[in-house]
């Protein structure tokens, strides 16, 4: 989506923190005559942009305004498969046997895959299973309750 925010020079590094955290780009950034705020238009993904205002507010303590989305700006593919596992040689040797874990964005790892993060969480917010790990392997040991 995009947005225009307003800023003063003490919020500048707040707010490009958060727009760095959550994937935006700044597209234009003006001068608003008479004052010394900056309007500043940026994108950022809509799946990113869910609780950004609060962020914004407590990272800038409160020197930027609370986005005002504009509209929709475009629709752009992510460059990752979200289920893409290292399978040559050549690929393991160069990412390793990882597999992506739902903890890799709190460990800080920068080979994260987005749009398997995207999908865990949309499935987790819809109520849907998340992770295979919670799936039952051996159904006769489950306890059944008599009544």
């Amino acid at each position: 989506f995009r947005m225009t925010l307003h800023s003063s020079l003490e919020g500048l590094s707040g707010l490009y923190s958060v727009l760095n955290s959550r994937y935006g780009r700044v597209l234009d950034d003006d001068v608003v005559e008479g004052t010394n705020l900056l309007k500043i238009t940026a994108v950022v993904p809509q799946a990113e942009s869910l609780g950004m205002g609060p962020q914004l507010l407590s990272q800038t303590r409160g020197e930027v305004t609370v986005p005002e989305w504009e509209k929709y700006h475009q629709f752009q593919l992510l460059p990752q498969d979200p289920f893409w596992i290292p399978t040559s040689l050549d690929e393991r040797e160069d990412y390793g046997d990882y597999t992506y874990d739902a903890n890799d964005s709190a460990n800080g790892n920068n080979s994260i895959n987005r749009a398997l993060l995207y999908i865990r969480q949309i499935r987790a917010r819809k109520g849907l299973l998340v992770d295979s790990t919670k799936t039952v392997v051996a159904a006769e040991k489950q306890r059944t309750i008599k009544r």
